[in-house]
């Protein structure tokens, strides 16, 4: 297998809790997970996409649109442990994990991360955010915010709004976006790390990394993006693309 520089490895499971097979819900006769497919091939600094599949159902969708699939366990947790199952197989330096309900994922926050790794060679991870001024998407706690440092690596991310407003004035806020950037022997490390207080309570998997003190890279993008977690979101993510297939093309 030739080697690569970058790889995007799209997760895919089809019974998700909120949202049973949202990734097979067509939008302009299109099934949503072809639209993040699409997104990601657009990315310039992405040499190859490939979508880690729990289901042949999703397998016979991404080959009938002319996708890479790879199907694999049925016993993964999580994104980012499916992933590293399809990474194990891969020759290259980074591999993005962009989520299969991110259809508004703009091709250039894709690049973004991969560039992050690529200038800090201390950051095993890297991640996207915008800075964003909505109260309704601040106490949202699908919403996950975020705070980073003076050199813009990760201090905490919470679906709680942070940071706190103590004077009550309001204000912006970073809001987290749903792609990460790894090392691929950070990520083939990352699933044997034991899940930590933090992540178990915030239920977010990237603070297992700060909890070990490793680096996340924030990138500030001016693209943002809703992640289908319900029928609500999708109905609202519907509208928003079939708008821009009426329109310009989202990526």
């Amino acid at each position: 297998m030739p080697k690569f520089e970058a790889v995007c490895v799209i997760p895919a499971r089809l019974e998700s809790t909120r949202f049973p097979r949202k990734l097979l819900q067509a939008i302009n006769g299109k099934p949503l997970l072809q639209f993040v497919y699409e997104n990601a091939k657009c990315a310039k600094r992405i040499d190859q996409v490939i979508i880690a599949c729990d289901h042949e159902l999703l397998r016979k969708s991404v080959e009938s649109f002319g996708g890479k699939a790879v199907l694999t366990a049925t016993y993964h947790t999580s994104g980012t442990e499916r992933i590293a199952e399809v990474a194990r197989t891969l020759d290259c330096e980074i591999i993005v994990n962009l989520q299969g309900d991110e259809p508004l994922m703009h091709s250039d926050v894709i690049d973004q991360v991969v560039v992050a790794l690529q200038r800090d060679p201390a950051s095993v991870m890297s991640t996207a955010c915008i800075l964003k001024n909505d109260p309704e998407e601040l106490a949202n706690p699908n919403v996950v915010k975020l705070t980073k440092d003076r050199n813009g690596c990760a201090l905490y991310f919470s679906r709680s709004p942070i940071p706190h407003d103590r004077e009550g004035r309001g204000g912006s806020f970073f809001k987290h976006l749903g792609i990460y950037g790894y090392r691929r022997n950070f990520l083939l490390q990352f699933p044997t790390l034991a899940p930590s207080k933090l992540e178990q309570r915030e239920k977010l998997e990237q603070l297992r990394a700060l909890e070990n003190g490793y680096r996340i890279k924030v990138v500030e993008t001016v693209h943002d993006s809703t992640g289908v977690d319900t029928e609500a979101d999708f109905k609202l993510v519907k509208e928003k693309l079939m708008a821009a297939v009426s329109g310009v093309s989202h990526a």
